[in-house]
């Protein structure tokens, strides 16, 4: 069964009027249960020759980008694909506002950023950790709604996936911040420098209990997950603390690297730029022995503030591994292209995607723009076969609409949050992955991202699409809803009904649909209604905009048209 059959009976299941699924599955019936054998391509990173039209452009903006919005479409149609590629992989000139404070309870006047600021009031002992984490996350929802054409949001995401901290542990949503900035700063920088960065960030020092790691009480959390999901790879087992790629004893040799290292905060209460500092007294001074898997690499032991010297040679005698290049780029690959990776794919992809990390001292950005330049990303196959994760299913969606949000700071965090919930709710809870591993949808065999779609999600998805097409979510005396005449402007010959809906599947849909799909849309705008009714009464609209009435009535078409469109699987894939 292939992936579009398979969500179409999900879907045919959800639309059903049989007692509700049972929401306690997470992984749907339809997903894999093995990971496919078939060979799917034989193009590799070759520069892509093909036709460069709008699928292809639209195929590069949904994967480099949450959307993508009406404005990219229209301000990329005469690029070439060299331009559009140098446009998404330019270093913005923008530096990102910084989260407000919503809070009136805080010591941070509201409308003002609070990342600098005391975390305490200590005359009244209050301490706004729930209402400031929920502002970054709002914050941070924002960023990724009103995103330039830019790869910039897209890496983050993938970033925090990949050096994963959970904003609800570190619990002080300042270094959490910071550790964000981290991320967006090197979105397309030197992975090794920022391996170095994310080891002493103050949040991941809290979240993997780097702070706690001395001398005489060694904690092997970070030393264990760098080496295993940061940067070389696990690898498998091929004894007893044998993983093929390191061993249990390079991990207790890391973690003794790695004593000493602490997150800090100034005696006044705020932290600094620099969220770390290094405790010679805590740090193990003995030599570290590291096994065959490092080339019996031998670390030798420094006192003093010397000590700290140790973590570059860490870092350097992890890197100086073939497979820690491999290992990224295989990451990388199933982010923006596909999650299978098959000995094809290893070999013409993935192997001289990891040499040329090499050859550029692991500087991110020539790998992405070879990969995203690739016949393979372009292959037909390699189109629509990605089922959005709920922060593309949900971001997107308010991009491709163009959803308005209040002016006020308080009601627009607040509508940002119902975003947030919702996409918790399908699984994927902004700044809070599961676990250090991140989403399971991104290295989980056999299902990966089929584990975004089951009984459970599935309907959340629909429920929030028919919402917003709907009445909207509505709070405050504010509104967050869909706009539906304004996607039939968008349209140039939108008073014919078959063009109406031609671009609209164009617009929202990754893979082409049927003229039996486009007979179903057009019920849904027009019941067992002849074409010219609906000329009729859009140009009847457009002669009179001001008229309540025309305006009601073509807008309650419309809206049954994006209902339908998006409740359909095609929707769920990119």
């Amino acid at each position: 069964m292939d992936r579009r059959t398979a969500l179409a009976t999900i879907v045919d299941a959800v639309h059903s009027d049989d007692d509700p699924l049972p929401q306690s599955s997470l992984i749907s019936e339809f997903a894999n249960t093995a990971v496919p054998q078939v060979l799917r391509t034989a193009a590799g990173v070759e520069p892509y020759t093909g036709p460069w039209g709008a699928e292809e452009r639209m195929h590069l903006l949904r994967r480099a980008m949450f959307g993508p919005a009406r404005p990219d479409i229209e301000a990329s149609a005469t690029m070439s694909m060299q331009q559009m590629v140098d446009l998404l992989l330019a270093t913005p000139t923008d530096e990102p506002s910084k989260p407000l404070n919503t809070n009136d309870r805080d010591v941070v006047p509201v409308g003002q950023t609070w990342v600098d600021a005391v975390y305490r009031d200590t005359v009244n002992n209050y301490t706004p950790t729930g209402t400031r984490k929920t502002s970054l996350r709002s914050w941070w929802l924002e960023l990724m709604i009103t995103q330039p054409i830019s790869i910039r949001e897209k890496m983050v995401l993938f970033w925090h996936n990949h050096f994963v901290t959970e904003i609800d542990t570190v619990n002080d949503p300042r270094y959490s911040y910071r550790y964000l900035d981290i991320l967006r700063r090197n979105a397309l920088g030197n992975f090794k420098d920022m391996v170095r960065q994310i080891t002493l960030d103050g949040a991941m020092l809290i979240y993997l209990n780097g702070n706690r790691n001395t001398r005489r009480s060694p904690n092997e959390n970070y030393a264990r997950e760098l080496q295993e999901l940061f940067t070389i790879g696990k690898g498998p087992e091929v004894a007893q603390g044998d993983y093929t790629n390191y061993t249990e004893n390079d991990v207790k040799a890391a973690a003794k690297v790695l004593t000493g290292w602490k997150n800090q905060s100034n005696a006044d209460g705020t932290i600094g730029d620099v969220t770390w500092t290094f405790d010679a007294a805590q740090h193990d001074t003995g030599d570290k022995q590291f096994s065959n898997r490092y080339q019996d690499r031998l670390i030798a032991g420094r006192s003093g503030d010397d000590g700290a010297l140790e973590l570059d040679e860490l870092v350097q005698m992890i890197f100086d591994q073939q497979e820690t290049a491999r290992y990224i780029c295989r990451k990388l690959y199933r982010w923006f292209v596909y999650y299978l990776i098959d000995e094809a794919t290893e070999a013409s992809v993935i192997a001289p995607m990891a040499d040329l990390l090499r050859s550029n001292n692991y500087e991110v950005k020539p790998v992405v723009e070879l990969l995203l330049k690739s016949a393979h990303f372009y292959d037909p196959v390699n189109r629509g076969c990605s089922i959005k994760s709920p922060l593309d299913f949900t971001v997107g969606m308010a991009r491709q609409f163009a959803l308005a949000f209040p002016a006020g700071q308080v009601q627009k965090y607040t509508m940002l949050n119902y975003l947030i919930s919702q996409a918790s709710g399908m699984q994927q809870y902004l700044g809070d992955p599961p676990d250090v591993a991140g989403w399971s949808a991104y290295y989980q065999v056999p299902q990966f991202y089929e584990i975004w779609i089951n009984s459970d999600t599935l309907p959340r998805r629909k429920s929030l699409s028919d919402r917003l097409a709907g009445s909207g979510y509505r709070t405050g005396g504010e509104t967050l809803v869909i706009d539906p005449i304004a996607l039939a402007r968008s349209i140039s010959g939108s008073d014919d009904p078959n063009t109406l809906i031609d671009e609209a599947c164009r617009y929202l849909y990754p893979i082409p649909v049927t003229s039996l799909q486009k007979d179903f849309f057009k019920n849904a705008l027009i019941p067992g209604l002849p074409d010219y009714e609906w000329t009729v009464e859009w140009a009847e609209y457009l002669a009179d905009p001001g008229d309540m009435t025309k305006e009601s009535a073509v807008a309650a078409k419309l809206k049954g048209l994006i209902s339908t469109m998006l409740s359909m699987p095609e929707y769920q894939l990119q």
